[in-house]
């Protein structure tokens, strides 16, 4: 009996369940990863904070290593569903940007390690759009009707209103969602599509010539053709940071800690920037990276102001589901 116990652990350590965004992770560093350590990495999805959230609460499956947003790490910190890292496995870590740690969600620098980050903003094709585009309410004109992307993540839409209102986007309360419904409703009249995991195929396609965008999509955008514009909304900016985190009930503890810091060398969180061009926090990373991916505007966007970054909101998030839910049916 011992030996098949033993065996089975052996076993448990040579794979890791990630629970992780799509399209976000190159196939490449998977499989470099499994060639050195021959740890299998078992890639699951999903499509917005709030559906990871929704998961870890219920109890779901046993991951063992997260990917999830900034302010979904702040809800599992406090739900107590994240454990400690050990640092002595993370020697990688000195390999990060000081700006990138001890952030608001986890200030003492506990339960997370920032993987990449990025901004939302503005996508213009410049070819087809030639007003000038500088904020939310120049987006979401009446003459861009049928012509708009924006990312399925109602958080950002009402940030969006929030930030035209003159409101900070932590500010989320009935009052505000009342004040905001109006205007988002005038708002999903003029937009064609709703894409969280893809927003620039609709923009490299032509079917749209304008988005609110992930920066690392804008960013793969640019990449392809210089016509497409990146524009830090005038009204104001969200940052958001993506962060690597290890599940309180994670079986697979070493494995997890293996794969954190097998990405937090340079020179695999290059060739993360290299598919996905997401604003990169690993500063030897940085380092390796050509003039011309770091001039790209998405990825590393000239800054005029502070950028704000979400929180978690508890119950009041709940509110926010309400409202969008409610206005696509009546849309």
């Amino acid at each position: 009996m011992a030996l098949v116990i033993s065996v089975a652990a052996r076993a448990a350590d040579k794979e890791i369940n990630l629970f992780a965004w799509s399209e976000y992770i190159p196939q490449g560093v998977l499989d470099d990863f499994t060639k050195e350590t021959g740890i299998k990495v078992n890639y699951e999805t999903f499509a917005s904070g709030e559906e990871m959230l929704a998961k870890m609460l219920a109890g779901g499956t046993a991951y063992d290593l997260i990917q999830p947003p900034d302010y979904i790490a702040e809800a599992l910190i406090k739900n107590k569903l994240l454990q400690p890292l050990d640092y002595k496995k993370l020697p990688g870590f000195k390999n990060l940007l000081p700006e990138f740690t001890k952030m608001p969600h986890d200030p003492e620098q506990l339960y997370t390690i920032p993987y990449m980050a990025s901004t939302v903003g503005i996508v213009v094709n410049t070819e087809k759009v030639k007003q000038p585009i500088t904020g939310i309410a120049d987006l979401f004109s009446d003459k861009n009707k049928g012509k708009i992307v924006v990312v399925d993540d109602g958080r950002e839409l009402v940030t969006a209103a929030l930030y035209v209102l003159g409101y900070p986007l932590n500010d989320i309360n009935e009052k505000n969602l009342k004040e905001a419904r109006p205007l988002l409703a005038k708002w999903f009249k003029l937009i064609k599509l709703f894409d969280s995991d893809s927003p620039k195929t609709a923009l490299l396609n032509g079917d749209v010539d304008l988005g609110l965008v992930w920066g690392g999509e804008a960013a793969l955008l640019w990449n392809e053709n210089k016509k497409f514009a990146y524009v830090l909304p005038k009204e104001g900016a969200h940052q958001f940071v993506d962060v690597l985190a290890i599940p309180k009930n994670a079986k697979n503890k070493g494995a997890a800690h293996a794969f954190i810091d097998y990405i937090l060398r340079p020179e695999v969180s290059v060739k993360i920037s290299e598919e996905f061009p997401y604003t990169n926090p690993n500063g030897g990373a940085r380092k390796l990276l050509t003039p011309e991916q770091l001039a790209n505007p998405a990825s590393y966007p000239k800054v005029t102001r502070k950028l704000d970054t979400f929180r978690h909101l508890g119950e009041t998030g709940s509110l926010i589901d309400e409202l969008i839910t409610d206005l696509k049916s009546s849309k």
